[in-house]
């Protein structure tokens, strides 16, 4: 079998292919092993042989992900928004609309056990995505229980600079305790 890979490909791309190929050449050697008539006391080392592969094929396929990752999201374009709660006694959370440069790219309605963990300091990654360089508008409508247990609606805005790298953003929900309203703050990272 003649397998050559063609060397236009972007280097990531030859990598998840060569990578593709191992995993069939693996499925094709356990297949030819299975069918190979052994005796009863190679039945145990081929049973760990089995059992090797297996494991050789789940550490490929994890790393096939990792790399899938890395082409669909490049870190020079990359940003990601991640959502956290800190106390949370004056609202309680329902859902997160998120919009970026005017188009919805994200919508969360919450369980019970979601806002319970969120509440524990549980980080939640509302959205990934590829951005080019340049000025972005990033809006967050975060709907829940104000105080008084009455309806809330909330937004916050954050105008950026996407340069080249990746970009974070945390939407963090906090208690305002003079004015007991809840506070919603957005805090880039670098």
């Amino acid at each position: 079998m003649n397998a050559r890979i063609p060397r236009r490909l972007p280097n990531r791309r030859r990598q998840l292919l060569s990578a593709s190929l191992l995993l069939l050449l693996g499925a094709l050697v356990l297949v030819v092993r299975a069918d190979a008539a052994e005796p009863v006391g190679d039945a145990r080392t081929v049973d760990q042989d089995v059992q090797a592969l297996k494991k050789e094929l789940v550490d490929l396929n994890r790393d096939l992900f990792r790399l899938e990752e890395e082409l669909l999201y490049p870190a020079s374009t990359q940003v990601a928004v991640f959502l956290s709660v800190n106390v949370g006694t004056f609202f309680a959370l329902d859902s997160v609309q998120l919009r970026l440069d005017g188009k919805e790219v994200a919508n969360y309605l919450y369980t019970e056990r979601e806002v319970a963990a969120l509440h524990r300091g549980g980080v939640q990654k509302l959205y990934l995505g590829n951005l080019t360089a340049g000025e972005h508008e990033l809006v967050a409508m975060f709907t829940g229980k104000g105080p008084h247990d009455r309806d809330y609606r909330r937004g916050t805005t954050l105008r950026f600079d996407k340069a080249v790298g990746a970009k974070y953003v945390e939407l963090r929900i906090t208690d305002r305790e003079s004015a007991l309203q809840p506070e919603f703050a957005v805090r880039q990272w670098d």
